[in-house]
């Protein structure tokens, strides 16, 4: 099983951005952690800052892989073409994120995205991730 990480803007910063909103934990060092905990998938993780690298990333890994965890950070407000890139390839992708958007600003409530991802996960901080992962592996179970 082959799963794909994508992260937006600004999520290089965790560990030093907000840490009461993101925690205190950098991406680099819970991604090294969930590779050794899920050792029977193969799990790859890219981040950008830049819109259209999440789309490109996502139209390449969207056919090589079977999941997408896709934390679209603030480009789920504002991105048609990132819900464009979801829609067109057919790779199941969660919409993940850390913090609960719905008990933040109001503009963050709406999504562009999730209405073309399987499902949404929020607030829940990085297990957010785990979940997802853990959807992605007992969905392939049931397939078989």
């Amino acid at each position: 099983m082959r799963i794909a990480i994508i992260n937006g803007p600004n999520l290089n910063l965790l560990g030093k951005r907000e840490p009461d909103v993101y925690g205190n934990q950098s991406f680099e060092d819970f991604f090294e952690k969930i590779q050794k905990d899920y050792t029977q998938i193969s799990l790859t993780s890219f981040q950008s800052n830049t819109e259209g690298d999440i789309v490109s990333q996502i139209q390449e890994k969207g056919f090589e892989v079977d999941g997408i965890l896709l934390n679209a950070a603030a480009y789920t407000h504002t991105s048609v073409a990132i819900r464009d890139a979801i829609a067109a390839v057919p790779a199941e992708v969660l919409e993940i994120h850390i913090s609960n958007v719905y008990e933040r600003e109001s503009f963050r409530h709406h999504s562009y995205i999730g209405a073309v991802c399987k499902g949404t996960i929020c607030g829940l901080g990085l297990w957010g991730y785990r979940l997802g992962i853990d959807y992605f592996i007992n969905r392939k179970k049931q397939k078989k």
